[in-house]
């Protein structure tokens, strides 16, 4: 199920754009609240952490010691946070330890051994910490502006898993699913802002478009933000949480 790998090029396109603005992250912040307890003296771990914006976030937001691992290198390179790992989710480059919880965001498409991700994250978390998956998944795109634009972008969204499918693979380990809720979250200040800004590398429904389609989509992004440049992009993503 991995989809892409993220080289230099899309790095840099996800390290440019792919951060929320500030008033973006105060849904988030106010949905792992309710679902992740935690306080300065705990440890959280970022899974396919990217280039550690969301470690920042939850360092900063609660005071937690936030282990990141990346596989990338191109995104290491490009950490906002200063604890930054290299490792893969199928096997975690930590001892087994009781962390307090684990946070993976936009990053259950390109994991293909979601049953060995339930296994190690059962392995480095203490018995009831929670996962927290943020994504969207297969059959739940309705909530994004990006696919309004690129429609025919819903063809790549259906090789996501779905949450059944994520439910099924942290069954065997022991993880049962208790919440999910779609946040929404101020992706860009405006339609004009996202479509001067879109870095197709950046989005993996857009970068495995073919040409002709991704083109098309890029003219309907830019007709729109003619029309009411201001316009705030308000999406909503899903927060699956299982313990």
């Amino acid at each position: 199920m991995a989809m892409m790998a993220y080289d230099e090029p899309s790095a840099a396109a996800f390290a440019a754009t792919r951060h929320l603005p500030a008033e973006g992250l105060a849904s988030w912040r106010a949905a792992v609240s309710r679902h992740l307890p935690v306080g300065p003296g705990d440890r959280v771990l970022d899974v396919g952490a990217g280039t550690g914006a969301w470690a920042a976030a939850f360092r900063d937001w609660y005071g937690v010691r936030v282990l990141a691992v990346e596989p990338a290198a191109a995104m290491r390179a490009r950490s906002a946070y200063p604890e930054m790992v290299a490792g893969r989710a199928e096997a975690l480059p930590i001892a087994a330890a009781g962390l307090d919880g684990a946070w993976l965001s936009t990053v259950v498409h390109h994991l293909p051994d979601l049953p060995a991700v339930a296994a190690e994250l059962r392995r480095v978390l203490r018995p009831g910490a929670p996962v927290l998956i943020r994504s969207v998944f297969a059959g739940r795109g309705g909530g994004v502006s990006l696919f309004r634009w690129f429609p025919e972008a819903l063809r790549v969204l259906d090789g996501y898993p779905s949450v059944a499918e994520v439910c099924a693979a942290f069954e065997p380990a022991g993880f049962a699913p208790v919440a999910l809720e779609p946040v929404p979250q101020v992706s860009a200040r405006s339609l004009r802002a996202a479509a001067d800004g879109l870095r197709r590398a950046a989005h993996t429904p857009l970068a495995l478009l073919d040409d002709a389609d991704y083109d098309r989509g890029l003219r309907r992004l830019r007709a729109a933000a003619r029309r009411t440049p201001h316009a705030p992009v308000v999406d909503a993503l899903d927060l699956l949480v299982l313990r």
